[in-house]
């Protein structure tokens, strides 16, 4: 799932030595080795075993690495209130199984947590949709397939057709390719795909237009059918309004963390402009793809490690406080900084 992201994402964004991955250069060399929940990889004298878990992009796992004296258990990101919480909960139970010595775990929403689920975020999208007599805009990620298809079932529950970029297009006809992911195709008939007009196009681009042939549309057909549309834009794609005219009644949702930089609090505030210019109200419709604190807390006491190192994290303090089990031990990490496990 990860090398079909990659491949995906290298192809549509512009090349340059940081993001051209070179797949298939790679693949030559053994540089990249596909694994799944139940695979086993030796590292030298080292022994790693993936676990699937749960988070808001499809092919996250945790790891259980088996050292000589004894295993460490490493979360990745993870959650327990996603749509596949099932993956998370066999985890938990397969470190605890292992009586690791050591387990490295995210810790991100320690403060500000929003407890909320993916089932709840579709309720909230549907009502939301339901009350616009306009044209619906959203942003999210369009890696999260999840919450690609929340925003699908809401808009087919309203008689109205999801729209996507042509970006996001390819990389759903890319993930078609894993069997194992379960989601609405480009074929549905509550999918099409949203074309910005250029002079030119990429070959990938030309490729899904070709792929999706009678399903494409332009800024011009959602004006003009701005009420039988959920328009996927991004930010970055909010020229398209000025062709688009969001008639009245319509509205924005925002269905992806908020800004938590400073680069990202200047390109809000344009997007507050853009938004206040053509009269759309804004909503923010959201759940973590991070583990909440009291379930976090349940999971490192199910695992029971000797010593619990907090990473992913803002507040490692504030962790090593609130577990407060004298029988694990909460190391706060420093940075290039060795810890002898025994």
């Amino acid at each position: 799932t990860t090398e079909l992201i990659l491949e995906a994402i290298s192809e549509t964004r512009k090349r340059d030595l940081e993001l051209n991955f070179n797949l298939e250069k790679r693949r030559k060399e053994e540089k990249i080795k596909n694994f799944r929940t139940g695979s086993k990889i030796k590292i030298g004298s080292v022994e790693v075993e993936p676990v699937h878990v749960d988070h808001s992009v499809p092919g996250a796992y945790g790891f259980i690495i088996h050292t000589s004296v004894g295993a460490v258990v490493y979360t990745g990101d993870f959650r327990m209130h996603g749509a596949k919480n099932s993956m998370s909960l066999e985890f938990v139970e397969k470190a605890s199984g292992a009586e690791p010595i050591a387990l490295i775990t995210e810790a991100t929403n320690l403060t500000g947590a929003h407890f909320s689920s993916e089932r709840e975020v579709e309720k909230k999208l549907t009502q939301i949709i339901a009350q616009s007599s306009g044209l619906v805009l959203a942003d999210f990620a369009r890696a999260d397939i999840d919450r690609f298809r929340s925003f699908y079932n809401a808009a087919k529950r309203n008689g109205r057709v999801l729209a996507v970029s042509l970006k996001q297009a390819y990389l759903l006809k890319s993930l078609e390719k894993d069997k194992g992911l379960r989601f609405p195709r480009l074929d549905n008939e509550n999918v099409a795909v949203f074309c910005k007009k250029k002079s030119r196009y990429y070959g990938w681009e030309r490729e899904i237009q070709e792929v999706c042939e009678g399903k494409v549309v332009d800024a011009k057909a959602v004006g003009r059918n701005g009420n039988k549309y959920v328009l996927a834009l991004s930010f970055y794609d909010f020229e398209e309004l000025i062709d688009i005219k969001p008639p009245p009644g319509s509205c924005y949702i925002l269905s992806a963390s908020e800004p938590f930089n400073e680069e990202m609090e200047i390109d809000f505030e344009r997007l507050k402009n853009w938004l206040k210019h053509y009269g759309l109200p804004q909503y923010h419709v959201h759940v973590s793809g991070h583990i909440m604190p009291l379930q976090l807390k349940r999971a490192i006491e199910k695992i029971n490690p000797k010593m619990v190192f907090p990473i992913h994290t803002e507040h490692p303090e504030l962790l090593k406080k609130f577990l407060g089990e004298p029988s694990i031990k909460t190391v706060i990490v420093e940075k290039e900084h060795k810890y002898l496990l025994k």
